[in-house]
This record gives C-alpha cells, sequence and structure tokens, in this order.
C-alpha cells in the first residue's frame, strides 16, 4: 500500500485553509476553486498587462464560467514571452525580486525572459516543501545538485525549501568532477540527492575509491530538468538500492508542475497554483482524458507575470486511471518528447530523442549522447556521439550500433536505403558535457 501523495493535504489546505479537514479534498473543490482563481487572474492580466489587454480584452472575465468558456481563450506562446516579456508584467518592475532569462533553442535565438515577485517565489518554495515530503523526511540529507550560487536559484530555493521540514541541505550545484561530488556524498553523509539525469547517471557509473563504496547509502533520487528513460532510472536503483523519482518543471511555471508519489506512476500535479490542459498541437483542441497532445498551463496565483493557456512544447497525457496511492490528483504522464522533437525522416516513420535514449542508455557505461541527422547522397545519415564511464566493455560501438538497429524506424529506413549510420563516436568521461537541451540536430540540406 502505498502512501497517499503529501501534495493532496497541502492542497486542501491551500483551498480550505484546513490541510486535516477531515472531510477530505474532491474533483468538484479543486474545480471551483481553479475556476475561481482563474476569474482573478484573468483580472489581474487584463487589467495590469498590456500584452493581455491587447490579447484578451477588458471582457475577458465576464465570458469565463466554465472551463469550456476558458478554453476558447487564445494560447500564449514562448515567442509571446520572448517578444514582449515587459508587456506581460502585472507589477511594476521595483517589485520583482528574480528575473530569469532562458535562451531560445529557436532560429531567431531571442530569449525568454520570466518575472517573479517575492511572493511568487514563496509559491515555489512552499511547492518544494511540500513536494520533497514524498521521499525525504526530518533529519535526511540531500544533495543538490542543481544551480543554486544565486538567491532565488532552483537550488537556493530547494534548500529553503528542505529546511522548512528540517531536512539538511547539501547545495552543490552541477556536477563538473564526479569523483569529487563522490566525496561529497561519503563525508557528508548523504542519504538522498536531486539532479539532472545524465549527471547523476555519470555519478552511478564512476569507479568509487574503496574505502567510499560503504560510506554512500543512498535512499531516494530526484530527477528534473529532463525527460527521465526508464532504463536509466533503473540503473539508479540497482546502482544504489534506492528509490527513484521524477519531477516535471520549468522556469516558465515557476521551476514545479508535479512529482511522483512511491507509487511511481506519473506527475500528481501541483492544482492549486497551475491549470493544466493538454490540447491537439496542430489544431489547440483539448484532448479527452487519456489522449496524448501538448501540455499547456495556466498560473492561478502568481502576481508578477501570469500565463494564460501557456504552450510548453512538451508532449504528454492525462492518465485517467486512479493512481494506486489514492488521491484524487489529477496525473500527468511523465513526457518523454517534445512537440518539435519528432523528426521525420525521408524514408517515413519519426525519430526522437525519447527512442533513442531508451535504446542507448541500455547500453552499461553510456553516461550521456548526441544525435544529429545530415543528407548524404539523399540519404538520411544518423551520426551518434557517445560518452562512456566506468568499466566500458571493449566492444561498445558494436553495442551501440545493436542498440540503434533494435528501434524499428531506424531500420526500417536502412533497409529502404533511406538511411545510413555514421561511424559511432566514443569519448571517455573526463569531463561531464555541460548541461543543454538534448535534442536531434536536423542539419539535413543546411548550409
Amino acid at each position: 500500500m502505498y502512501k497517499k501523495t503529501p501534495l493532496e493535504s497541502w492542497i486542501l489546505g491551500k483551498i480550505t485553509g484546513n490541510p486535516g479537514d477531515p472531510a477530505g479534498l474532491t474533483r468538484s473543490m479543486i474545480e471551483e476553486y481553479q475556476i475561481r482563481k482563474l476569474k482573478e487572474t484573468l483580472a489581474l492580466a487584463t487589467e495590469k498587462s498590456p500584452f493581455y489587454q491587447r490579447r484578451l480584452g477588458r471582457g475577458a472575465v465576464e465570458k469565463v464560467r466554465s472551463f469550456k468558456d476558458f478554453q476558447q481563450l487564445p494560447f500564449t506562446t514562448t515567442g509571446d514571452l520572448s517578444r514582449n516579456p515587459l508587456q506581460m508584467l502585472c507589477v511594476s518592475q521595483d517589485s520583482i525580486n528574480r528575473v530569469v532569462t532562458l535562451n531560445s533553442s529557436g532560429t531567431t535565438g531571442q530569449p525568454k525572459r520570466v518575472f517573479f515577485t517575492a511572493g511568487d517565489q514563496e509559491l515555489t518554495r512552499d511547492f518544494f516543501h511540500h513536494g520533497m515530503s514524498t521521499l525525504v523526511e526530518p533529519g535526511d540529507r540531500v544533495l543538490i545538485l542543481l544551480p543554486g550560487a544565486l538567491p532565488g536559484s532552483v537550488g537556493d530555493l530547494l534548500a529553503d525549501g528542505l529546511r522548512r521540514m528540517q531536512v539538511v541541505p547539501v547545495p552543490h550545484g552541477l556536477v563538473q568532477n564526479p569523483e569529487t561530488v563522490l566525496e561529497i556524498m561519503a563525508k557528508e553523509r548523504v542519504d538522498s540527492l536531486v539532479g539532472i539525469p545524465t549527471q547523476v547517471l555519470a555519478l552511478a557509473y564512476h569507479e568509487r575509491a574503496e574505502q567510499e563504496k560503504d560510506k554512500i547509502c543512498l535512499k531516494n533520487v530526484l530527477l528534473s530538468t529532463d525527460h527521465v528513460p526508464a532504463v536509466l532510472a533503473k540503473h539508479l536503483q540497482e546502482a544504489w538500492g534506492c528509490r527513484v523519482f521524477n519531477h516535471y518543471g520549468m522556469t516558465e511555471m515557476g521551476l514545479g508542475g508535479g512529482v511522483e508519489c512511491e507509487a511511481l506512476a506519473g506527475y500528481h500535479l501541483r492544482e492549486a497554483d497551475l491549470l493544466f490542459e493538454v490540447v491537439d498541437p496542430e489544431s489547440g483542441e483539448v484532448l479527452p482524458e487519456g489522449e496524448e497532445g501538448e501540455v499547456v498551463f495556466t498560473t492561478l496565483t502568481r502576481q508578477g507575470m501570469p500565463l494564460i493557456r501557456y504552450r510548453t512544447g512538451d508532449l504528454a497525457r492525462f492518465i485517467p486511471e486512479p493512481c494506486p496511492c489514492g488521491t484524487v490528483l489529477m496525473r500527468l504522464s511523465p513526457v518523454k518528447d517534445r512537440v518539435k522533437g519528432r523528426i521525420p525522416l525521408t524514408g517515413g516513420g519519426f525519430l526522437s530523442m525519447s527512442l533513442l535514449d531508451e535504446a542507448l542508455f541500455a547500453v552499461k557505461g553510456v553516461t550521456n549522447f548526441k544525435a544529429s541527422l545530415c543528407t548524404d547522397n539523399n540519404r538520411d545519415r544518423l551520426e551518434i556521439t557517445v560518452q562512456v564511464a566506468g568499466k566500458v566493455p571493449g566492444n561498445i560501438t558494436a553495442l551501440i550500433e545493436q542498440a540503434l538497429f533494435s528501434i524499428p524506424v531506424i531500420i526500417n529506413n536502412i533497409r529502404k536505403g533511406k538511411l545510413i549510420l555514421a561511424p559511432i563516436g566514443v569519448e571517455p568521461l573526463k569531463e561531464l558535457w555541460p548541461p543543454q537541451k538534448r535534442v536531434i540536430r536536423d542539419q539535413r540540406d543546411k548550409k
């Protein structure tokens, strides 16, 4: 029997003021609260934000009486955020406590800027506090392998949230030298950690000094900022004998969106602060529960820069079946791909990072890889470079090729003569590659 996600009592408290209310939380309570908060957000945005005044008009609040009405409102896109950051503010710039600049992966190179008030950042601390109670308890020691040097950065907010539950944070930042991090884990008696999937995998594969092996005893790992392949989580479970949790969030959401419970069966969502939808990426129509589409969210409690129907570009689905933990909260399936991350191949079908992830990370020792497509005599040419660590078998190149051939869309295109594989590049892990968006670089016919 799994313990119910602590997000349920937290959300009950945010809605009723009484997290221990014996009547408990219901879907109707959540939906009534969300409609009320939607109207407050629309009122704030159309009164204070020049962008939303133009986009929605001042009569938007009166038009929204139900979720169906709300779903008729236009989307907010990453392009809107890049072009109009100051126009989207609902407070003076003096009231902004932190600005995060996100470099665009698009062709324009125009960055996105996301603004947060002190109150907005407090919402994130509160979510981290209660979300982390899913996996840690008072007295635990948590290594934070995320950026945390600046006040209000993700690592700093997470450390604050952990202290509120009498958990000891051990801030470190991104992994650069696995050996150094393993020494810290042993010295600080770390029993849980939070980090980026490929970086944590590199730690698990790194050859540990004999004296460190008995000193490192992890109970829990929380992975964030990127897709978590099932096979990667399995490697971590085997290496450390720990539970591996998955977190979903992005800066635009206020860093936190949802986290798995003990059942490890999908993200439970931050429904008191965010309203989620899943829409058809082409038509924009809201999809029925269970159908995969693009994740869209609306902030319900943010004051500095509220976002209304913001398109994330992530693909997922709502899971209609009840969670084994027994919560009434909605579940979102793990995000595996991006809308623009499914690359059409010349011979038909689509290649995506999730397909490559499950195949390549299954090869023991692979900690990361880069993938690109180019054109070679009217054929697609797939180029793969892997970074490897630990005891790597001598036939690693053959094993990687075998893994690639296990992907149906690749082998089908090869058989049609429409795809060739470039020689596999293998790099030993001397220094981790800098964290960046892991995407297939499509360079076909580009000069």
